[in-house]
Parts: C-alpha cells; sequence; structure tokens
C-alpha cells in the first residue's frame, strides 16, 4: 500500500470489511482496456509552468514523515515543492503513535495537517492504517473545498477519500506506489492476488489521473486496464546523497580498513525484500574478497530473525537525513535484490552516493542503470547473473570505481524540482477537465503523448 503493502492484509480485511466475492465481481465485469495514451516530461527540460492562479490541494496518504519510507519521503519533497511554489496544501492522514488521540488539525511548515484515527498496522505496529473516513472528510471538505484531492494511497482512509470527492463533484487523482498484488506471493497468499488486483484498478479507475513512477510500470497498468496514467517519476537530492559524505570513521566502527570492502544494503527488513538472495549474493563475495562486510540499514518485521540468522553482519537500524547519507557514502557496492518496489528511491541514492549497484533490471535500475556503463544489472527472476555481478564488483575494483563515478553522474540530472513542476503541471490540467472524465468508462486521455 505505501511500502509496506505486503503487510495490509488482515489490516483491509479487519478494517475495510473486505469481500472476496464483491472484489471477484469486480474482477470478471471485465472493464475493459483504454487506450490511454500518456506524456511524461522529459529529463532534459523543464515543465514550464502553467499561467494560473494556485490551488488548494488536498493529499491523503496513510504514511508520511516521520515514518521512514519510500513514499513518506516522496510526499514529503511534493508538498515541500508544491508550496514553495505557491499552493496551499492540506494534509490527510492517520495519527501517528505519538499523537494525540482527539481529532486535531494542527499547521505545519510546510501545510496544514488532519489527524484522523488509525490503527497499528497487524505484524508491524510501528506503522498505522487510516479507518474509512468518508463523513468527516465530506464534513470537512463541504467547509474547506479542495481544488482536487490527490490520494497517495490505496487503504481504507484513501479509499473512502474518493468517494467522498466524487460526490461533492472535486476532482480526485491518485498514486499507484505500491504492487501490493505481488505482495500476495510473498506472504502465501497467492490466491489473493486477482482480487486485490481488481480492487486496486477499480479504486484508481474511479480518478481522474493515476500517476506511476516508471514507464515500465505504466507499460505493466495500461495492459491491466488502468485509465488515464500519467508518470510521475522521483528525484534524489545529490546534495544530501553524495560520496563527500564518505566517512572514513564511520567504517572504522564497522570494523573496516580504508582498503576493505562494505556492501551496503537499505531499506526495511520484510519478506518482499528478498534477503535471502542478498545474504547468498554476499557470502559468494566474501569467497573472493574476505575483507567484505555487510552493513544493514534499516528496520522492520525480520530484523530480530535476521540478527540471528545473520551474526556476521552489521545492523544499523534506521537513519534518516546526513546520518543516513553518510552510510550510503561510507559504503563500496550496494545490492538491491528486491523486485516488488514500484520504484526503489535506495537505488538512485546509492548511485548518488558513489556506490556500485548490482540490481534486477527492474524500476528504479531498469529506468537509470544502463547494464556496464554506470551499473550492473540481471534480468529478474535470474539469480545466479545478479550473484555473479556481485561477485564481479568484490573482484574488480577498476570496475567498481568506473560505475560508481558514472552513477553519480547519472544521478546529477534527476533533481526534484523537475519531478515536482511535472506533476504540478498534471494536476492544473485535471482543473480544465470535468470532474467526470475518468478513463474508467473507455475514455481516452486528452493529453498528447
Amino acid at each position: 500500500m505505501f511500502g509496506n503493502g505486503g503487510l495490509v492484509f488482515t489490516a483491509i480485511q479487519k478494517v475495510a470489511g473486505f469481500n472476496a466475492a464483491l472484489f471477484y465481481n469486480i474482477a470478471t465485469k471485465g472493464s475493459g482496456i483504454c487506450h490511454t495514451r500518456w506524456r511524461k516530461c522529459k529529463e532534459d527540460t523543464k515543465c514550464s509552468r502553467p499561467h494560473t492562479t494556485n490551488v488548494h490541494i488536498a493529499l491523503i496518504t496513510e504514511t508520511y514523515a516521520p515514518e521512514i519510507n519510500g513514499v513518506a519521503m516522496t510526499l514529503g519533497r511534493l508538498v515541500d515543492g508544491l508550496t514553495s511554489r505557491g499552493h496551499r496544501m492540506t494534509l490527510i492522514r492517520p495519527r501517528q503513535r505519538h499523537e494525540s488521540p482527539q481529532y486535531s488539525v494542527t499547521q505545519r511548515v510546510a501545510c496544514r495537517q488532519v489527524r484522523l484515527p488509525g490503527m497499528p498496522m497487524p505484524g508491524y505496529p510501528q506503522l498505522r492504517i487510516g479507518l474509512p473516513a468518508g463523513k468527516r472528510l465530506r464534513s470537512l471538505w463541504r467547509l474547506v473545498r479542495p481544488d482536487v484531492v490527490h490520494v497517495a494511497t490505496e487503504g481504507p482512509l484513501g479509499a473512502s477519500a474518493v468517494t467522498a470527492a466524487l460526490e461533492l463533484g472535486i476532482p480526485v487523482t491518485s498514486s499507484f506506489h505500491t504492487n501490493f498484488d505481488q505482495y500476495t506471493r510473498d506472504y502465501r497468499m497467492g490466491w489473493m492476488k486477482p482480487v486485490v488486483g481488481a480492487w486496486l484498478r477499480y479504486l484508481h479507475n474511479r480518478t481522474m489521473r493515476t500517476f506511476v513512477p516508471t514507464q515500465d510500470l505504466l507499460g505493466r497498468l495500461k495492459g491491466e486496464g488502468y485509465a488515464n496514467l500519467r508518470l510521475l517519476s522521483r528525484g534524489v537530492d545529490s546534495e544530501l546523497f553524495s560520496p563527500k559524505r564518505r566517512d572514513e570513521s564511520l567504517r572504522c566502527s564497522w570494523g573496516l580498513k580504508p582498503q576493505d570492502l562494505a556492501v551496503v544494503h537499505v531499506g526495511r527488513m520484510a519478506a518482499e525484500k528478498n534477503y535471502p538472495l542478498l545474504f547468498r549474493a554476499f557470502d559468494e563475495m566474501k569467497a573472493v574478497e574476505p575483507s567484505a562486510r555487510l552493513v544493514l540499514v534499516g528496520d522492520g518485521p525480520l530484523l530480530s530473525a535476521y540478527q540471528r540468522q545473520r551474526p556476521d553482519a552489521i545492523f544499523t537500524g534506521f537513519y534518516t537525513g546526513q546520518n543516513l547519507a553518510a552510510h550510503y557514502a561510507s559504503g563500496d557496492v550496494y545490492l538491491h535484490a528486491s523486485t516488488t518496489e514500484t520504484f526503489g528511491n535506495v537505488v538512485t541514492e546509492a548511485m548518488a552516493s558513489g556506490l556500485a549497484v548490482s540490481a534486477f533490471d527492474y524500476a528504479a535500475a531498469r529506468e537509470f542503470i544502463k547494464g556496464g556503463e554506470n551499473g550492473l544489472v540481471a534480468r529478474v527472476g535470474d539469480a545466479e547473473t545478479f550473484i555473479q555481478n556481485a561477485v564481479r564488483l568484490a573482484r574488480e575494483a577498476p570496475l567498481r570505481e568506473r560505475l560508481a563515478e558514472c552513477g553519480t553522474a547519472t544521478t546529477r540530472q534527476l533533481g526534484w524540482d523537475r519531478v515536482v513542476a511535472c506533476f504540478e503541471k498534471d494536476l492544473l490540467e485535471v482543473l480544465s477537465l470535468p470532474v467526470g472524465a475518468m478513463g474508467y468508462e473507455g475514455s481516452e486521455s486528452s493529453l498528447e503523448p
């Protein structure tokens, strides 16, 4: 759902009244495939800003800072960028654990925040999911009507926000941040994949735009019947994530000498992240480079199990900001074994930080890595090639250095300003369309490629 999607099936069943028969009916109705045309902002140009007044945007999300995941980080960047351009933002989200149990509205630095009831996510109580809030949202939006509603997560709160916006005639858009249906395999619930997939398609096709982070995902969703798709890529802060953050004292604390090899991975420790393959690859690397140490930055439901399983690894816990940047930059190789993310911000952050990256040809790696030029990639599912690539990086120092240098150069072109400008342009274009102009009924997008 929002970078933790594999843990929400039980929550949806309990909170949203999940009904498999209902969603089977949705799946078998045959909504049809819309031949949706799409347009992306070219990477070598910035989206020009439309000449219009500033607007009020309501953002609905079930994850946000200080929660630590790629979706929360991305939304923070978008909120900061849109408010800096003069737009008014209202953020609607579940209360986090440390916040008052009372319904509340606060004014934060970047935007107004409305905090609603939520519940701990089963199996991962550090995160909370929102409860359906249609009545409260309708009341709020009748008092203070936003120009557009953007729903960033597909949980009970997000689904109720789509319905409330449509009932009030407010333009509503959405983002596809997590391969929720793909996680069924990792949580031994494969029978639910078509049901979950049908629910996601139904929800997103009720909105006037669905934003996705990569061209590859856009093509896949288009083939599955999603309508009015738009590309919303991701940026990377190359001032924060930079080789200049390398810290020899940090490496020393890991037990490494200057010439030793630090293999880094940053992420949530959960079933869908494919840590068993990452461990296999590292073991092969250590066989050819005995000085190698594995440094795992993050937390998650499988942390304790992995700590018992891998006493040789260094588990640092979660970091953000400059501390996180130093952990990246103090490594030499970045291994990314997962194939479930819709993007994978960690890949571009590692590239920006001066690490040689080995990943599957998927998501961010497919978008930005050219195999052998600025990183190494393996076909999705080809575990042996992934391991061979990791071993090459352990054995060949000149290759590591060349890939790291080229990877850093690649990410200098990926600033957040361009991403925010493209998102702003698409949102403002939605305001010129009738609220009913949704692709679910088979209409083509009005935007040219």
